[in-house]
């Protein structure tokens, strides 16, 4: 017989939260809540769509808020992933990565025949030629937006000319339908300075209304014209260039977003609702304590956690290797104790999010629930 889950039998018990096998990926119900409904209220008052991205979650559970909260859609970054929620009812997916393989074009094939709606990415002439023709050979049509290069130099076919050249190809190719467009400014996201970075997506939007008026002049008008994240939320919707915003992070906020409106002087707009939960197991040095959350723990290309509760005041959180973290405080203060119990930010959400299979979900003291993490370690 199975075992069951770690911590199942906290479910429900008061106090619950501290009694915790640490290191555990740790959800405010509550939080996470009132940021989905911040974000459609948002969205709702602008005019405008979400499509939130379950790349930062991977969770059927929280994918399902999103949608009963009005999103139009559910993003997804990779195949697995939209198989992933797809299993899981979630009906209505957006891949934002290109699908270049005609292994990868059947499987999107097969997928779009059991839900609802499916759309795919492309970026250059030779994809859109694979795709269409692994639909047309399967009797099938896969709709199909062009995704536009916002200067990130990742993903993308250039503004312009190009741009318009995919499109119309796309349109003509047997086997696939013309949606939209695709323009994700990831690099504009934690640009520094609310100025400087409104200006920078007030441009690039201008740039893709440009883009949306030649193809309605060659009788192309895009259905979708996605993209936008959480750190440009506010200037996406007021632009009223896109059709839907593609945020992700706002359901958690991670330090790194947190910070972002911090260093302007203003609170951030949503609520950290993501954590990692830690226990200290050593703590025989003055001004310094060892916890059981290393690099295993946090998704480490952003930095160190920052410590909510449980430690000294200025408190910093180090990494001591891949199982262990450190806690680093004032000499003066009192001496963490072995079992202390430790509550982090996480420095990236959706990294961090991938290292583990389940969030402990609580309300307030109390573990109310835990739920899977269905599209963890989906790469392809």
């Amino acid at each position: 017989m199975p075992r069951p889950p770690l911590n199942a039998h906290l479910v429900d018990r008061p106090g619950g939260r501290a009694e915790l096998e640490t290191p555990a990926l740790v959800l405010d119900l509550d939080a996470l809540e009132r940021n989905v409904t911040a974000m459609a209220d948002h969205a709702a008052r602008h005019g405008v769509a979400l499509r939130p991205h379950a790349k930062t979650h991977k969770s059927v559970a929280i994918a399902r808020r999103q949608l009963d909260a009005g999103a139009c859609g559910i993003c997804v970054a990779k195949l697995g992933e939209a198989e992933a929620l797809a299993d899981g009812g979630v009906d209505r997916l957006l891949v934002t990565s290109p699908v270049v393989t005609t292994t990868g074009a059947t499987r999107a094939v097969t997928l779009a025949a059991n839900v609802s709606e499916l759309l795919l990415v492309c970026d250059h002439p030779e994809v859109a030629t694979c795709l269409g023709a692994t639909a047309s050979s399967a009797g099938a049509t896969l709709d199909v937006l062009v995704d536009v290069d916002p200067g990130m130099r990742r993903t993308g076919v250039p503004l312009g000319e190009p741009a318009l050249a995919l499109a119309e190809q796309i349109a003509a190719t047997a086997g696939l339908r013309f949606a939209g467009l695709q323009c994700y400014a990831g690099h504009l996201q934690h640009m520094k300075g609310a100025d400087k970075r409104r200006a920078a997506a007030t441009k690039l939007l201008a740039k893709l209304a440009a883009l949306r008026d030649a193809l309605t002049a060659r009788n192309l008008t895009p259905r979708v014209i996605t993209g936008g994240g959480t750190g440009t939320f506010d200037v996406d919707a007021e632009a009223r260039v896109l059709t839907d915003l593609q945020v992700g992070s706002y359901v958690f906020m991670d330090r790194e977003y947190n910070d972002l409106w911090s260093r302007d002087g203003v609170s951030p707009p949503f609520e950290t609702s993501l954590y990692v939960q830690t226990t200290v197991i050593s703590a025989n040095h003055p001004g310094m304590a060892t916890t059981d959350a290393g690099a295993k723990a946090f998704a480490t290309d952003a930095g160190s956690p920052t410590i909510a509760a449980g430690a000294p005041d200025k408190a910093a959180y180090i990494f001591y290797g891949d199982e262990q973290g450190g806690v680093l405080h004032d000499t003066s203060a009192p001496r963490l104790q072995p079992g202390a119990v430790l509550t982090c930010v996480v420095p990236h959400c959706d990294p961090t999010v991938n290292l583990y299979d389940r969030y402990h979900v609580v309300r307030g003291d109390t573990v109310v629930a835990l739920w899977p993490i269905e599209a963890r370690g989906c790469s392809a």
